[in-house]
């Protein structure tokens, strides 16, 4: 596992070098989702999101919390070797409007560094290997408020973004998110997120003396000095939701999001000006105890090493049981993922305070 971890120096630092300051996909663990009640329907829940974990699906759903709300969440990516967490915490200021704080922490950690393995002689030199995390953190500070008009909720989310390579680079970044949620009398729900509304940017510091040993480790890469300015485009989330009473104890909800780029990508609606990425969700509960979920997203072309193009998408399961003001959730994310990636275990739990009163 650690000679795959070796790796990643170059790749993230050739990533750094050969992109161009204004990036389509930047600041990707944003992109990855919270919770694990989100993940089990596809990561579709923009307009349905009414808790402390709105502060990343949708700062506006959090005037629905009643009083303070915390969560956790934990995943590993990869077999492993990355390492997500997630804590949030929200808390009303009056009737109308409502504070939440957010942490989140993606990384790979115990990464080998072979800059030094061979010296200057053409020795090598184990002793000389060392060890370095690439890791990623957002720090979020959300406040929500409802609007005069009946049913509609305003959210802002500010982010502070931190991403640390070893010793050879890091960079701080500052971003703000905007959004919107509409609840009609007939329990019809409707949302929308732009995230990076202003460009979310990352300056980059690079350790010139450690850059420079690796600078022509591969011949034609890293030959030039990265970008020291990163620039995030914005992306547009919009979903609608319905919930309804199956029958007796029983409810369902039901949610449609459509996760737009301002760029071409593999996503199954794709131009050269825009991409969209269908997400569908479906929760089942018993009594607001029991939930049962299921969701399907990630709607990609991908082509074979035979150049032979195929589309796919990926499901999502969860479970998720709540007594009082605790709820622990389970989802299997990533089911059958066209890259390969194996499956994800992600677990996450909730505590509401109101129940302790």
């Amino acid at each position: 596992m650690k000679l795959k971890k070796g790796v990643f120096l170059i790749v993230l630092l050739s990533s750094l070098s050969h992109g161009q300051a204004f990036r389509s996909f930047s600041n990707e663990f944003l992109n990855l989702g919270v919770d694990a009640a989100a993940f089990g329907m596809g990561k579709a829940v923009i307009a349905s999101s009414g808790d402390v974990n709105s502060i990343y699906w949708n700062p506006a759903g959090l005037t629905k919390v009643d009083d303070i709300q915390g969560a956790l969440m934990h995943a590993e990516y990869f077999q492993g070797i990355g390492k997500y967490d997630y804590a949030a915490f929200a808390k009303p200021i009056n009737d109308v409007s409502t504070f939440a704080v957010a942490f989140i922490r993606f990384g790979v950690d115990d990464i080998l560094n072979t800059t030094e393995l061979i010296d200057s002689q053409g020795n090598i030199n184990y002793d000389n290997i060392s060890l370095f995390s690439a890791a990623d953190y957002a720090f979020n500070v959300a406040y929500a408020r409802r609007l005069p008009v009946q049913g509609l909720n305003l959210g802002v989310n500010t982010k502070i973004v931190h991403r640390k390579i070893g010793d050879f680079a890091s960079s701080w970044g500052f971003g703000i998110d905007a959004s919107l949620q509409f609840q009609t009398e007939t329990e019809w729900r409707f949302g929308v997120m732009v995230r990076d509304i202003t460009t979310t940017f990352n300056a980059w510091t690079i350790d010139q003396e450690e850059f420079d040993k690796i600078q022509n480790a591969i011949p034609g890469e890293n030959q030039e000095a990265p970008e020291t300015l990163e620039l995030t485009k914005p992306k547009v989330q919009f979903g609608v939701a319905k919930s309804f009473v199956a029958f007796r104890d029983f409810n369902i909800l039901t949610e449609i999001d459509l996760n737009m780029r301002f760029s071409e990508t593999n996503d199954i609606i794709s131009s050269s000006a825009l991409s969209i990425d269908p997400g569908v969700g479906l929760q089942f509960d018993y009594l607001k105890m029991a939930y049962l979920r299921v969701g399907v997203n990630n709607f990609q072309y991908f082509t074979d090493f035979e150049g032979n193009r195929s589309s796919s998408v990926e499901p999502n399961f969860g479970v998720g049981f709540r007594y009082k003001g605790i709820q622990l959730d389970y989802a299997l994310a990533n089911i059958g993922a066209a890259s390969g990636t194996l499956y994800s275990n992600i677990f996450s739990i909730k505590v509401d305070i109101s129940y302790f009163r």
